[in-house]
């Protein structure tokens, strides 16, 4: 997202930053203490990207957070040192394996070993499928708003942009082998070269132990395995490209990368370029390593494989913004990535949103939302009847399966029932928000819905609170519905809860289980929004006649009758 203006900050924020504890200040204190033992003038952030496959979530992840460790930089350095953005491609990578998540695959094998910027795109909109990956990683990247500079590895080799930071790789020849070799296995080690030759005829990226080096020449013999052919070849102008752990660290030298994170899985990666960027002369850049995501299964995701969730996958259902906070919350915790995580996040990230404006500025700084958007969100939407309440995903989602619809409009009509002033137009982030539901609820809820029909005490119950909701007033609001809602429980043995805070013998509490027994016979759902909440925004008539569709087991037959069509068609 675009950084905020820092000079707009007040003197209470200032009060308050220096001491602020989440994750994005610490590590860009970091940073600052890295500043002030080199004296240097400018910090550059790097994230990498292999383009071997789409770009997935993780991608996103890594330059979201990196987008927030460069904000907090801003703000505790009263932006007077200027910071740059790296994204970078290393799509000169050798195609190792054709992924399985995309078309035409037969025809790539035929390429494999060679750079990824000369691989054909399977999908026929690039010059080649490393370009055809890169331009998905700037279109989502340009989507969210980063402020970025994009460096593709080719480019870069081929431009001799690496010119000089290659030549002192290979006079230091030595130095880099002595701290690579002993983390190989012996087999590996007798063959391994930090530099890779592409060859001048086949164009294939070559794993070859090298015959010679010259460093005075700036040249490495090889041959080939197949032709037994001596070659000898220039370690610059993209004639040649390094191993990734030495090329990574030669990256950090070339560039003067200060600051990139990196999955757990490379913590040991991060320590090897880390000491051959000090061989180089250099320092490492900064950063933390965090964990991975996972799939439904549990295992890790990958951009070959295509498991866990695209970035289409999770904009299809949910904002960008709830992305965002997925990846800030806990990065050092391992996720799981998959579609059932989404509402959640929506409406985490809606309460986050609706808490900022009444937060002090030390709230303020440990609220997501203030890291998500650069230190600006934006002000919460709320409809204005019953004092103005918020419209969470989940509450949608039912509202959309009790109203049985599909149709924005028809749901918009609900919600200005109950908001009269409602609109689109007045309520743009709402709008987009039942739109996501109306998606989600079609692909994921409905199909997983179990109803159950009522026993002879929850009949009972539903009736007696049907009773009840009828000769309330119309319009009365969330709070007046769930003190009825209380009502009626709490005089039945079953949904009685003594130990509740404020329970006395004569006025017991009411359990959980009576919320639940609601979800599960009107809804078909384990849990739910606030019922009173609930059944105001659809309304008191249209809450009435959904427990009569439950008590008469409408709502049971519906929901099979859906299911046995569904799965006729899906029979091939």
């Amino acid at each position: 997202m675009p950084p905020d203006p820092i000079a707009a900050l007040d003197d209470d924020f200032s009060a308050f930053v220096q001491t602020a504890t989440a994750w994005p200040f610490e590590e860009a204190r970091k940073l600052i203490a890295r500043v002030k033992r080199t004296g240097q003038t400018e910090v550059l952030f790097e994230t990498g990207y292999g383009p071997s496959g789409l770009p997935h979530i993780g991608t996103f992840g890594e330059v979201a957070r990196t987008t927030m460790v460069r904000h907090a930089f801003r703000i505790l350095t009263d932006d007077t040192i200027p910071t740059r953005l790296v994204a970078f491609s290393d799509d000169m990578d050798g195609l190792r394996k054709v992924p399985d998540n995309i078309p035409n695959r037969d025809a790539m094998l035929p390429f494999l070993g060679k750079p990824l910027t000369q691989v054909p795109d399977p999908f026929g909109t690039h010059e080649s499928f490393g370009a055809h990956n890169n331009a998905r990683l700037r279109s989502f990247l340009d989507q969210f708003g980063f402020d970025y500079s994009f460096v593709s590895s080719t480019q870069a080799y081929a431009a001799g942009e690496f010119d000089a930071a290659l030549l002192l790789m290979l006079e230091r020849y030595d130095a880099i082998m002595a701290i690579m070799l002993p983390s190989f296995r012996e087999e590996r080690a007798a063959s391994y070269s930090p530099f890779l030759p592409i060859h001048p005829e086949t164009g294939v990226v070559m794993q070859v132990a090298l015959e010679s080096h010259d460093a005075a020449a700036g040249t490495i013999s090889w041959r080939d395995p197949v032709t037994n052919m001596l070659y000898v070849t220039p370690v610059t102008g993209g004639h040649c490209k390094l191993q990734w752990k030495p090329d990574w660290a030669m990256r950090w030298h070339a560039l003067g990368v200060d600051y990139e994170m990196a999955g757990k899985d490379l913590i040991d990666s991060v320590k090897l370029s880390g000491r051959i960027c000090r061989a180089l002369g250099s320092e490492p850049p900064d950063g933390f390593n965090y964990e991975l995501f996972l799939d439904e299964q549990g295992q890790k995701i990958s951009k070959s494989k295509g498991n866990g969730l695209t970035i289409d996958d999770w904009l299809t259902y949910a904002s960008p913004e709830s992305l965002s906070l997925f990846m800030y919350a806990k990065p050092t915790a391992a996720k799981r990535l998959f579609f059932d995580v989404i509402p959640r996040a929506v409406d985490d990230y809606l309460t986050f949103l609706d808490a900022y404006p009444r937060q002090g500025w030390r709230e303020r700084l440990g609220n997501p939302v203030w890291h998500i958007h650069s230190g600006n969100p934006p002000a919460p939407e709320r409809l204005t009847a019953d004092g103005g309440t918020s419209v969470s995903f989940v509450m949608l989602l039912n509202l959309v399966a009790v109203a049985n619809t599909e149709d924005a409009t028809v749901l918009w009509g609900f919600l200005r029932n109950y908001a009269p002033d409602a609109s689109p137009e007045t309520h743009p982030r709402l709008d987009r928000l039942v739109h996501y539901a109306v998606r989600y609820y079609r692909d994921f809820v409905r199909p997983a819905k179990q109803y159950r029909a009522a026993d002879e005490v929850e009949r009972s119950a539903l009736q007696a609170l049907s009773d009840m909701l009828g000769a309330l007033p119309p319009g009365s609001g969330a709070e007046e519905i769930q003190t009825a809602l209380y009502d009626i429980a709490r005089p039945i043995p079953r949904y009685q809860d003594f130990k509740a805070k404020t329970a006395t013998p004569e006025r017991p509490g009411v359990s959980n289980d009576w919320f639940n027994m609601l979800y599960q016979v009107l809804l078909g759902e384990a849990k739910g929004p606030r019922f009173g909440s609930f059944a105001a925004l659809y309304g008191l008539p249209e809450t009435r006649a959904l427990i009569g569709k439950a008590l008469d087991g409408t709502l049971i037959e519906d929901h099979a009758a859906f299911l046995a069509e569904r799965q006729t068609s899906s029979v091939p």
